[in-house]
């Protein structure tokens, strides 16, 4: 039977009724659950302790949990994550999601997710940092009106913009650096795309329903 005790957990979670939820559940189950409210707070643990699973939340302001993950992943490949959302109906990982599993909020119940943070932390890895797609935002329209964004490449550091004619996806994409012979991978920032007010206050409310909780 595995030493939960000596496993350590961070779960970032900008809803602090859910925060308090997840980290409880996982306290009580022998975890070391630590909590963090978005994904600036998460980074900055980090940098003190290094844990060995991180659950985030995918839709928060400031930094969503796409770039946080996508930062995750190249700073520290050795650490497993899952991601967990209310936009998303199947268990699988969704497209362009850099985590080792997922938890559909709302849709599962508090014994289920027990056992995905089982699974994840047993499995072997299964990512690298070499293989995350770099995750950037939305950055506006230039003079002539056509929408851009800024991307660093990962090899040489380099900024460059060039425009975006499509609506962005979860589709992971790949442009050459106009500056060195590497290819960057890439995802432009679609979580607008799959967030709401209306949308989060649902997924709060049926959250903690499915963890037996009150949510008023």
């Amino acid at each position: 039977m595995r030493n939960t005790a000596k496993v350590r957990i961070l779960v970032v979670e900008d809803d602090q009724s859910v925060l308090s939820t997840i980290t409880t559940i996982l306290n009580v189950q022998g975890y070391e659950a630590e909590a963090a409210c978005d994904g600036f707070d998460a980074l900055m643990r980090l940098k003190d302790n290094v844990p060995d699973l991180i659950v985030s939340d995918l839709n928060m302001p400031q930094m969503s949990g796409f770039e946080l993950l996508s930062v995750v992943r190249r700073r520290y490949p050795q650490i497993k994550v899952i991601a967990t959302s209310g936009a998303y109906d199947a268990n699988e990982v969704p497209s362009g999601v850099i985590a080792d599993g997922f938890y559909p909020k709302g849709r599962s119940s508090a014994a289920e997710f027990l056992e995905l943070v089982k699974e994840v932390l047993e499995a072997p890895a299964i990512h690298s940092a070499t293989s995350a797609p770099v995750w950037i935002p939305r950055n506006g329209r230039d003079q002539k009106g056509k929408p851009f964004v800024v991307l660093t490449c990962t090899e040489c550091l380099r900024s460059f913009p060039f425009s975006v004619e499509s609506e962005p996806t979860a589709e992971i994409q790949k442009t050459p650096c106009i500056y060195c012979p590497h290819e960057v991978s890439y995802i432009i920032d679609f979580s607008r795309s799959v967030d709401s007010p209306e949308k989060r206050v649902a997924w709060r409310a049926s959250f903690l329903k499915s963890l037996g909780k009150d949510s008023a």
